[in-house]
């Protein structure tokens, strides 16, 4: 009876164990389940630590990107901008580019002699040339002179000649050399005894002009002039200064 007795304490033992191991299990999953864990890691992407990120990826800013603000976000120099093209020369003939008109106004010494008198007059030239190619121009030219000494009746000397003509010259260079021929007709002052006022007036000659911009030059000029007053042929001479506008 004993041996009996003993055998039924240990399986009341055993049973109250496993009871309690019971109970301890049970109240830890629902202490678990109350806190909303569970016994597997959480993800690392759920962490509260901070995250890196290594390129910041925008869109829209891609999409309206331009060359320049991109090699500003890399760093790198922005690329030099084209060059603007070269405007095209209102004239081009020949084998350079330059206007083909040229108005040219200078300061001028006139030698009149003749059989009757002589005279020293100033005046102003003035030329205006038109170039058909790179070097022939047809040319026309106004001739003027004053004499500040009276030379007949006490009366001042005054010269007006009109002509037209042609020059030839070279234009490549900022030296340029020409020459020219005119003709045409002269009014001379004062009128003496059986002499006509008006007369033929020839001239040929030639100069240099020194380009110091595209659209300016100066000249330098000596002419041989002729004329045919008072019946008579008269060998003169004129030098002009002066300035060339091209246009």
């Amino acid at each position: 009876m004993r041996l009996l007795a003993g055998e039924a304490e240990k399986v009341m033992k055993k049973a109250l164990v496993g009871a309690m191991l019971l109970v301890v299990v049970g109240g830890v999953r629902a202490q678990d389940q109350a806190a909303g864990t569970t016994n597997a890691a959480a993800a690392f992407s759920s962490t509260s630590a901070a995250q890196a990120r290594l390129v910041a990826l925008n869109t829209n800013a891609l999409d309206n990107a331009t060359p320049a603000t991109v090699a500003e976000a890399s760093g790198a120099e922005p690329a030099a901008p084209a060059p603007e093209p070269t405007p095209t020369p209102r004239y081009i003939f020949g084998d350079r580019d330059d206007y083909r008109w040229q108005l040219g106004v200078g300061f001028e010494y006139f030698r009149f002699d003749s059989n009757q008198w002589n005279a020293n007059m100033l005046g102003v030239n003035t030329t205006l040339t038109y170039y058909t190619n790179s070097w022939f121009g047809v040319e026309g030219d106004l001739v003027t002179g004053f004499s500040p000494n009276a030379v007949e009746s006490n009366n001042h000397a005054k010269i007006l000649g009109y002509l037209g003509g042609f020059r030839i010259g070279g234009r490549r260079q900022r030296w340029e050399p020409w020459g020219h021929a005119l003709v045409g007709g002269s009014h001379l002052q004062p009128q003496t005894a059986g002499g006509s006022r008006n007369a033929l007036m020839a001239i040929a000659g030639g100069g240099v002009d020194y380009r110091i911009h595209a659209r300016l030059s100066f000249r330098a000029e000596f002419d041989y002039v002729y004329t045919g007053y008072f019946s008579q042929t008269q060998n003169n001479f004129q030098t002009v200064g002066g300035v060339v506008l091209h246009f």
